[in-house]
């Protein structure tokens, strides 16, 4: 019941944004909403030199919002190049977003009933009749990709690429990661609380920038150094001392990385692994803002989490360990973030909402 009334609403709200749409228009909306952009990709190179073509060409540069469209998809405007984005990473945006949708057919069919709900309501500029019509032309050809209507171009000049929703609330981050390797190589630090999307994120920047990766749950402490005085330090719940020596040190320097990932199975490091840093160099987890370590970055950001949504998040994910995660690592975060200002001391704050 939610999703259709959700439904109805942006549907609504794309009549009311574009007031001279046609039924066709109204059918690539459905559409983008519930199979993306699978139909439109070909190979990145061809899809980033297309969109910088593309955006090249336009006349009108004006800024636009980014559009929500009724499932896990957005139409970001080509204008995002404005405000720093590359063509590259926009391109890359795009081709990641493009997935086999093996349900899309059936949410295509129910959005479909939804429109004509609200067409026979008379909140769509079209007779219940010419509506039923179009809908069953389209079935009959299986439900193609369909381009929007030449008035909808000519009144709106569309100039967009679809792309998943998980990456929206990211945009400007990547855009300030594009802007300073246009410079030089970056190193940058991901910071926030237990379950906050730390990993995702570095997840998505692997994928974006095939960059280098530090976790900092490599370098949990060792047995030895887990003593009362340790853990009632501010930010004392990590080898801070390894991982300056191992990584940042040598990283400042330019030199190969060498260093020992802490294996919990056996509660001490491992092997030596060897490192040729790339142009971006990501450090991912809470503590990798310690006071210590800043100076050893080009930009950081922390992920902010409500208290109600972690909870849910720990007891989702590691719902064996949540009582640890409750009664001990996350209240000595909590210390470590007030009592050192560590959201403050971040270049840039995204809230996690979902």
């Amino acid at each position: 019941m939610e999703q259709k009334k959700r439904t109805r609403e942006l549907l609504i709200l794309h009549y009311q944004t574009y007031p001279k749409l046609q039924i066709q228009d109204i059918f690539k909306f459905l559409y983008q909403s519930s199979f993306g952009c699978e139909h439109m990709i070909s190979s990145i190179e061809n899809v980033t030199n297309y969109i910088f073509t593309e955006y090249e060409s336009i006349c009108n540069h004006s800024e636009s919002d980014v559009e929500q469209l009724d499932g896990d998809y957005c139409r970001v405007p080509l204008s995002y190049l404005n405000r720093g984005l590359s063509a590259d990473t926009f391109g890359k945006l795009f081709f990641l977003s493009a997935k086999k949708e093996e349900k899309g057919r059936d949410n295509l069919i129910q959005k479909i009933k939804i429109a004509k709900e609200i067409v026979s309501e008379n909140l769509l500029p079209f007779s219940k009749e010419e509506f039923e019509k179009a809908v069953e032309e389209w079935e009959e050809k299986g439900y193609p990709a369909v381009h929007h209507s030449e008035i909808f171009r000519e009144s709106y000049q569309p100039s967009y690429r679809v792309i998943a929703k998980k990456y929206i609330k990211f945009l400007s981050l990547f855009a300030e990661i594009d802007q300073r390797m246009k410079k030089g190589n970056v190193t940058f630090a991901i910071e926030g609380g237990s379950a906050g999307g730390k990993t995702t994120l570095s997840g998505m920047l692997t994928d974006i920038y095939d960059c280098t990766l530090f976790h900092m749950d490599d370098f949990f402490l060792r047995p030895e150094q887990r003593t009362p005085q340790r853990f009632a330090e501010i930010g004392g719940n990590i080898d801070r001392e390894r991982f300056l020596e191992e990584v940042l040190l040598p990283l400042s320097r330019g030199e190969i990385i060498k260093y020992k990932k802490f294996d919990c199975s056996s509660m001490n490091v491992g092997e030596k692994t060897e490192v040729i840093p790339k142009k971006l160099v990501v450090i991912e987890g809470a503590y990798s803002m310690h006071p210590e370590f800043r100076e050893y970055y080009d930009f950081s950001v922390f992920l902010d989490i409500s208290p109600r949504l972690q909870r849910e998040r720990v007891l989702q994910r590691n719902p064996d360990m949540a009582e640890r995660f409750f009664e001990q690592w996350i209240p000595l975060e909590r210390k470590y973030f007030s009592g050192m200002n560590i959201k403050e001391q971040c270049d840039m704050q995204i809230i996690i909402a979902e």
